[in-house]
């Protein structure tokens, strides 16, 4: 994912002065700790990861999606000894939830029962694929070579932005899933 720095415009190298840059001794440390992001899809699933400082995140695997998938996952989360997992949760433009993100929920709460005690979190993950998209094209990425990594790439997004909102906010993104309850 290409973030632009806050107080940075995306033509040129002018600053935004509508709104002052946050300097970098006020930062909020984020949790130290490898976390995962999964981008659920019908027919793949993508996969991030971060590094153990909680700064950056990059596409890790693809996988294909189905009962499989979640075990997968459970894998993946142990060998890195991750301290969560990130679900993407599918929104309209207005926040609102249709099928898919019912599907995500879903799979969250699934995930959750089989990573029990590593924690997992819904974050939006709007625009996630259309900016992975946008990053692989001009990355110089075909089309036929994007679809076989977008959805890993959309995970990184997803766990990029994340751990950003972490950073500023000091809390971590999204909402804890709970598998107790029904999705």
């Amino acid at each position: 994912m290409l973030l632009r720095p806050l107080g940075v415009l995306g033509s040129g190298s002018h600053p935004d002065r509508s709104r002052p840059a946050t300097p970098p001794d006020l930062a909020v440390p984020v949790r130290a700790g490898v976390r995962l992001a999964v981008d659920v899809g019908s027919v793949r699933v993508g996969v991030a990861r971060s590094d153990p400082g909680g700064v950056l995140a990059t596409p890790l695997a693809v996988l294909a999606a189905g009962p499989g998938a979640k075990n997968e996952l459970a894998k993946l989360a142990a060998e890195a000894d991750a301290i969560e997992v990130i679900v993407g949760l599918p929104t309209s433009l207005s926040g609102r939830e249709g099928a898919a993100a019912a599907g995500a929920r879903k799979f969250a709460a699934d995930l959750a029962s089989r990573l029990e005690p590593i924690p997992v979190r819904l974050v939006d993950e709007r625009f996630t694929t259309t900016e992975a998209h946008g990053a692989l094209r001009r990355g110089g990425k075909d089309s036929r070579a994007r679809r076989q990594v977008v959805d890993a790439a959309a995970a990184a997004v997803l766990l990029q932005a994340a751990l950003d909102a972490e950073r500023i906010t000091g809390r971590p993104a999204g909402q804890p899933v709970t598998w107790g309850a029904s999705a």
